[in-house]
């Protein structure tokens, strides 16, 4: 759980929702402050600047996502049994928060985007994705072949991919049904399954 002030909860809040209004560049200080009920004097006792503001948003929301993999039931052994129902049980709530969540979708879609994202992406604290990560090592120890795909454009294609299908989805094109949910798994997961083979015993020898 991210905790914060109630009043800086507040401007984070609504930073992502004149981010949604106004865009990544168009948003103002003004914007903000009203959409957050406060004075624009008020609003720069929290943070210095706008740039300080959309970063600490994207940090939140980044906490936020990475803190579902904290509380998911996760049984190692359906990994050998159903290797792509285990990905799906993992996949699901992920892409769930972000349809639930359009303020907070389409601003860290928004913002990874950015020419903002590079130069916060080479200092950011991916500590809290502890949880996470430890599972993809699970998956890479049942299934070695894994090891033969290019790791970082592999997430980078399942995270991208899912917040952009899910900004779809809080946009309203397309419907938010499991028929969506279904569909945009499959096409995530193309080609994976065949990298979900259990490392094979050694042979007997005779």
């Amino acid at each position: 759980m991210i905790v914060l002030d109630d009043t800086k909860m507040r401007i984070v809040l609504a930073t992502m929702k004149a981010v949604r209004q106004y865009g990544l560049e168009g948003v103002r200080i003004q914007n903000v402050s009203e959409l957050a009920g406060i004075s624009p004097g008020a609003l720069y006792r929290y943070f210095e600047s706008k740039d300080q503001m959309i970063v600490e948003c994207f940090t939140y929301v980044d906490k936020q996502a990475a803190a579902i993999f904290d509380h998911l039931k996760f049984n190692p052994l359906t990994m050998l049994s159903n290797p792509m129902g285990a990905v799906k049980s993992l996949w699901l709530p992920y892409f769930r928060f972000w349809t639930s969540h359009p303020d907070e979708t389409i601003f860290y879609h928004r913002f990874r985007d950015s020419a903002f994202f590079p130069k916060y992406d080479k200092t950011r604290d991916l500590t809290y994705f502890n949880t996470f990560i430890q599972m993809v090592r699970l998956f890479k120890r049942a299934f070695p072949a894994l090891d033969k795909i290019n790791q970082d454009l592999l997430w980078l294609h399942v995270l991208t991919s899912t917040v952009m299908y899910a900004k779809y989805v809080v946009e309203g094109i397309l419907p938010n049904n499991q028929e969506t949910e279904d569909t945009v798994f499959q096409l995530l997961t193309i080609g994976l399954s065949g990298y979900l083979k259990p490392k094979k015993p050694p042979e007997k020898r005779g």
